[in-house]
């Protein structure tokens, strides 16, 4: 059983990877479908995409050069401890379709990939390794339940590490 399938296709400019589908996301279909999740809004704002996206336009992503995957394919969960994290899985996936970037939307996800590979638990931002032959970047979580803070590995807001994303994925096409 599938959660939510894979949306991924060869060459991608970037995939996101998240742990697990919420509750809410699983329940409607959709990836990144909570309220108060930013990831759609984030997605247009840092410039990936043109325009704003629905949860529901999530299987179209792949044609702006974006994929969408999760650690967990079996299971929607309500909190990050304990779920099976299926990295081996991700890997295959991310070796069959060759993204340039692989975009963890948590430090949570970034750390499962990190100790699969023996790296140390990664902070925010570009990694020095590689996953699957893609770049890796660890983006602050873009769910309703990570807002509000002071700071997010020093930077004022979480939409600060999508646009260095978004520019990094620009200059390496070029």
């Amino acid at each position: 059983m599938t959660v939510l399938p894979d949306h991924l296709a060869p060459g991608l400019r970037v995939v996101f990877c998240g742990t697990a589908p919420g509750l809410i996301s699983a329940a409607r279909g959709h990836y990144y479908a909570g309220p108060g999740n930013r990831f759609w809004p984030f997605l247009h704002e840092a410039g990936f995409v043109p325009e704003r996206l629905e949860p529901t336009a999530d299987a179209r992503v792949t044609e702006h050069g974006i994929g969408l995957t999760d650690l967990v394919k079996t299971m929607a969960q309500s909190h990050d401890k304990g779920l099976p994290y299926d990295v081996p899985r991700l890997e295959a996936a991310i070796t069959q379709h060759r993204p340039r970037w692989l975009a963890f939307t948590s430090k949570e996800a970034g750390k499962a990939a990190a100790r699969h590979l023996g790296e140390r638990p990664p902070g925010l931002g570009e990694q020095d390794w590689t996953f699957g032959g893609a770049q890796v970047f660890v983006l602050p979580s873009p769910s309703g339940r990570n807002q509000g803070r002071a700071s997010y590995d020093g930077r004022p807001t979480r939409l600060e590490w999508w646009r260095e994303l978004a520019v990094l994925a620009r200059q390496r096409e070029e």
